[in-house]
């Protein structure tokens, strides 16, 4: 989430100066609820010591209403196309999410 949150600070700053305007806050998707929960929560314990950090930099993203957290189910994952072996149905769900078009099965409408 840690490195998500840098890539959207510098594309924000980058849009920024060439005077591109962007809706915020920006729609970070994880699957994991417990990384959404433990950056929501300002309370550590034992068990997130190492994480603190990284941890720090993404509330602190959040609280400039730079970027909102979201859940997202496994199945939904888009990064899971390009990172995973995955069956055809689910291969060609995710396909159709990321607006990716088969142009040898569909036939093109309209004129030249």
């Amino acid at each position: 989430m840690a490195n998500c949150a840098a890539e959207i600070t510098w594309l924000v700053g980058l849009f920024k100066e060439l005077g591109v305007s962007i809706e915020l806050p920006i729609k970070m998707v994880c699957d994991s609820k417990a990384a959404i929960q433990i950056v929501a929560n300002p309370i550590f314990h034992e068990r997130t010591k190492h994480i603190d950090i990284d941890c720090h930099f993404v509330r602190e993203k959040i609280c400039q209403g730079l970027i909102k957290t979201e859940f997202t189910h496994t199945k939904d994952q888009l990064a899971d196309l390009l990172t995973k072996s995955l069956g055809k149905a689910q291969h060609q769900l995710l396909l159709s999410d990321m607006g990716v078009m088969n142009f040898l099965n569909h036939e093109l409408e309209g004129e030249c």
